[in-house]
């Protein structure tokens, strides 16, 4: 686990050299050792950071299932509440009481059909 930790730094260097490599070719003009060093440093950032992502993954996975979600009641409550908020549960339609599931989407279909017609 020691290994892995070093991970940020190892990738912060990298740029580092990266950074240096990209100045001194900025001319246009770069010796082909260091271009092969500026293609495996690109490669090397890319790998350490896939790495280090996975890394975080797991680590979060583990706190998890360690410590639990303590929120989920209170989100699954806030989510059930508006759940029922936003149900059609009955309207009036030109006088008369609309319900059930599939009255109500068929006056709302056909109110949105004719509404754009127009």
């Amino acid at each position: 686990m020691s290994h892995s930790t070093n991970i940020p730094a190892k990738v912060d260097s990298l740029k580092a050299r990266q950074a240096w490599l990209d100045g001194t070719g900025a001319d246009g003009v770069m010796p082909p050792e260091e271009l092969d060093e500026l293609c495996e440093t690109s490669n090397a950032i890319h790998s350490l950071s896939r790495v280090n992502t996975s890394f975080c993954w797991q680590q979060s996975r583990l706190l998890w299932l360690k410590e639990g979600d303590a929120n989920s009641k209170f989100f699954h409550n806030v989510l059930s509440s508006r759940r029922r908020r936003n149900a059609i549960v009955s309207f009036v339609e030109n006088g008369n009481v609309v319900e059930g599931v599939q009255p109500i989407r068929t006056a709302v279909f056909n109110h949105f059909s004719n509404h754009f017609k127009k």
